[in-house]
This record gives structure tokens, sequence and C-alpha cells, in this order.
């Protein structure tokens, strides 16, 4: 049992309810863990990765033994699979708020991309223009290695400023060197803007 049952607390009320409550948020915690150490190590990162898998392994250890010492209880069991799946799910949340790292954003166009090139530069990103040869005709492949905190800029850019453009966005496991804005991008400038609406 999770320690000595405090007398306020019926026992079988402890079993049934408190057991696998206990179990389901300990699995929630150890999975989320467990997602973002894959997902760390994926990264790169191998300080942070080890930490992790510690607590990780130390929290399913006691879930697991809760598991053992109450066999004849179902709701344990579901408890530790609804916990495994929520897990799953809260762990890419975090990973996502946290957005760590690096992306290669690739953009495609056959429009004149020169208004949404220059914002991104300005903006303080490093972007690389290539001439290139589509299906439909001649275009422009646009690459720039942003932080993944400001993938959402650079997409409200493209949306604004280039919308037909087809674009990819792809983890960067490491990079050297390159070209970063110091803080977030402001708001894409109205002129700009108003270019774009009356090429269309």
């Amino acid at each position: 049992m999770l320690g000595i049952v405090p007398d306020i607390i019926d026992p079988e009320v402890f079993s049934l309810v408190i057991v696998p409550v206990f179990i389901f948020l300990a699995r929630i915690c150890d999975v989320t863990i467990g997602t973002m150490r894959i997902i760390f190590i994926s990264r790169g990162m191998k300080m942070i990765a080890p930490v992790l898998g510690f607590f990780e392994v130390f929290i399913w250890i006691i879930a697991i033994g809760q598991i053992f010492q109450n066999l004849t209880n179902p709701l344990n069991y579901l408890a530790y699979a609804a916990g495994f799946g929520t897990g799953n799910y809260i762990g890419m949340l975090v990973e996502e708020r946290l957005a760590v790292g690096l992306a290669l954003v690739r953009i495609i166009t056959q429009r004149d991309a020169t208004n949404l090139i220059d914002y991104l530069r300005a903006a303080g990103y490093g972007v690389t223009v290539l001439d290139a040869q589509g299906k439909q005709g001649p275009g422009k492949v646009i690459f720039s290695v942003v932080k993944r905190k400001n993938i959402k800029d650079v997409e409200k850019a493209i949306h604004e400023l280039n919308p037909k453009a087809f674009y990819s966005i792809e983890d960067v496991r490491r990079a050297a060197e390159g070209t970063f804005p110091a803080a977030t991008p402001g708001p894409i400038p109205f002129n700009l803007g108003r270019v774009i609406r009356k090429g269309k």
C-alpha cells in the first residue's frame, strides 16, 4: 500500500479509489517524462535525457509496485493503461510548449517571393534562396533554419505574404553557426501585406 493507511480513510475506499488514482497519476508522470526523454534524445541533448530517464524509471517502479500489491483490483489495470495513453499525449503537449531545438523551413513558390524574403531577413532569420524548375514552370526554393519557438511566426509570414506557397518543416538535430532573431519578430509590416494583396 501507499505507506500506512490513515485511520480516517476507509480501507476499501483507499483500495478502490485512492490507489487507482495514484497509479493513473504516476503513469501520466512517468510516460510524460519518457516521451520528453525520447524527444530530447532525438534532438541530441545528451545531458538532459539521462536525468529524465532516472525519474521516469523511479516513478514507474512505484506505480508497478502498487499494481503487484493490488492484483485483484481491475481498476488498477485500467488506471495503468489510461495513464499510459494520457501521458503520451501530455508529453507531446509539454514538448511542443517548450519548443526546444531547431527546425528547417523549406518554402517552394512560383510567385514573387521578394516581400517574404525581405521580411524574414529583416526579422533576423538566415535565408537561402535557390532558383528551381517545377512542373508548372520556374520558381524559388527558400531555406531557413529557425528556432522551433519561432515556427508559428514564420508560418504566419508565409500565409500573409505568399499564401499559395508550399512549405515543409523538418527537425534539425544539430546545426553550426546560423542567424536567428534576437527576439520574437514583430507584426508583419502593413505595406508588405498591401503589396501582396494588390498583386493577386
